[in-house]
């Protein structure tokens, strides 16, 4: 999960990629990093760390030029270390930076293909490089002259396609040529280009989530379709073209559970929205199982899950509190690696409010179960808080599947639904009672009335790996890298790079 951005304008960019990233900072707390370009030359700073914390006054004021791109990071395949950081960089053809938000499914096979026959080298864990060096060798193979054209750039993307598997949403940048952004055919990961007309011209800007496009002034033309490409030259003209044989619209149904934001807008469906007709459908699940559910108040565990819970204290007609006050300064639990570092921050992130607690039947909502931790955790919190009885609800079905598109859920043996029952569930949390939203019911939350969108992808609930190449051998190399055990840690960063 992480989150990209790239902007073409008629100013300098390098303060609208900042406040940009930093709306996107919920995509990716592990690293930032901004590219730009001015009077030919690459300028580039990434590192760990959040957004604020990457970039100083100094830096900012070196990260000059009219157009760059920006990425935040969670790392999901490679390791947290600031050299995987991104946008990556090669010198060749022309200066290429780029930043991925996804996960390669077949990047062992591509990072063989590119030693073995394209004689590039890959200095990280991480598949963005595996991306780019791929980019890089499809576009030099065309043998470009001096002056790239769009007809190249769509056509190395078409290159692309045929030789990636998996979910990528890409941004990258051609030093002193263009922005360029491409979705897989799938479209498993978001992207959505957006248009700011001044008097000096027009300004364009592709990001992950339209949430970032507004607070940046951008009016939102449209999502980028299923393996569509975009290019944008340094003048400012924008090029688009569909650069895959076969698409469908399959996006990630995670996003609209947990991941955006939910004022932003994905594949024409309001995030929002959806949150609030998921709660509509948990609630009535509950009336179905617990008709005599004796529920004196709904709380939600903050952020993500309130939307849902108003809904649902709506829907079974009872009241609606906030019982916990969250530390914003907590990164999200479930990508932390190891059991004692959940635990401990869970302590940190959440502190209840005893009086919405004492002597009452309490239903804590959340918008998701992935380890357990968190979940069993607050419920006992919840009881220390004096709670008379503790219910639980998600607005998503169980998580019994890793995801491998670009989520860093842990392995399967690591996720609580993984080979259990809702009542084993139930008895290992240590809540009262557990109702599940059903799978039918979030799909029917998300997409809505008659909405375009094919299907979603939704491996994580139903183990079913849509780009059809994800076998018991793929899941359980994944299981190896992804276990507490296997995770790796990095510390430090990079300073600016002037090329």
């Amino acid at each position: 999960m992480c989150g990209i951005l790239g902007i073409v304008g008629v100013e300098p960019v390098n303060h609208q990629l900042y406040d940009g990233l930093t709306l996107l900072q919920h995509r990716g707390q592990d690293a930032a990093g901004i590219a730009t370009c001015h009077e030919g030359r690459l300028i580039l700073r990434k590192a760990a760390g959040l957004v604020r914390d990457v970039f100083s006054s100094t830096h900012m004021r070196r990260l000059q030029g009219n157009m760059g791109i920006g990425h935040v990071r969670y790392p999901t395949a490679g390791s947290s270390a600031a050299a995987e950081s991104q946008p990556f960089y090669v010198n060749s053809p022309y200066g290429i930076v780029m930043g991925h938000n996804g996960n390669l499914t077949n990047a062992t096979e591509l990072q063989r293909e590119l030693f073995e026959s394209d004689l590039r080298h890959i200095n990280t864990g991480s598949d963005s490089e595996v991306l780019l060096n791929v980019f890089a060798h499809e576009l030099q193979a065309l043998k470009p002259s001096t002056t790239i054209t769009p007809e190249q750039i769509f056509a190395t993307v078409t290159a692309v396609h045929k030789r990636c598997k998996g979910a990528y949403a890409v941004i990258g940048m051609l030093v002193g040529r263009g922005v360029f952004a491409f979705r897989d055919p799938l479209g498993i990961r978001p992207a959505v280009i957006g248009v700011r007309h001044t008097d000096n011209g027009s300004e364009y800007a592709v990001s992950s989530e339209s949430v970032a496009l507004q607070g940046l002034g951008f009016t939102r033309l449209r999502d980028l379709e299923p393996g569509e490409a975009i290019f944008i030259d340094i003048d400012g003209n924008m090029h688009t073209r569909q650069c895959a044989q076969k698409t469908s619209l399959s996006p990630c149904i995670f996003e609209y559970v947990y991941l955006a934001r939910p004022d932003s807008i994905i594949d024409n469906v309001s995030v929002y929205k959806s949150r609030l007709r998921m709660g509509e459908k948990l609630a009535k699940k509950i009336l179905r199982e617990r008709p005599d559910h004796q529920i004196d108040v709904v709380i939600p565990i903050p952020d993500t899950s309130r939307t849902s819970a108003m809904e649902v204290a709506f829907h079974l007609g009872v009241k609606y509190r906030e019982g916990f006050i969250k530390n914003r300064y907590i990164g999200r639990t479930f990508i932390m690696p190891g059991q004692q570092l959940r635990k401990k921050s869970v302590r940190q992130k959440l502190s209840p409010i005893e009086l919405e607690f004492a002597g009452k039947n309490v239903l804590l909502v959340d918008d998701s179960i992935v380890r357990g931790t968190t979940s069993g955790q607050i419920v006992e919190m919840a009881r220390d808080a004096g709670a008379s009885k503790v219910f639980m609800a998600s607005a998503a079905p169980p998580v019994r599947y890793p995801n491998v598109y670009g989520i860093d859920m842990p392995a399967a043996t690591e996720l609580i639904a993984h080979d259990r029952s809702v009542e084993q569930i139930q008895e290992v949390i240590g809540a009262d009672w557990l109702v599940y939203q059903d799978l039918d019911d979030l799909i029917e939350a998300v997409r809505y009335d008659k909405h375009p969108i094919e299907t979603f992808e939704s491996c994580c609930f139903n183990g079913e790996y849509i780009t059809g190449d994800v076998d018991s051998s793929y899941l359980q190399d994944l299981q190896s890298n992804r276990s507490d055990k296997m995770k790796k840690t990095g510390t430090g960063g990079e300073d600016l790079v002037v090329l």
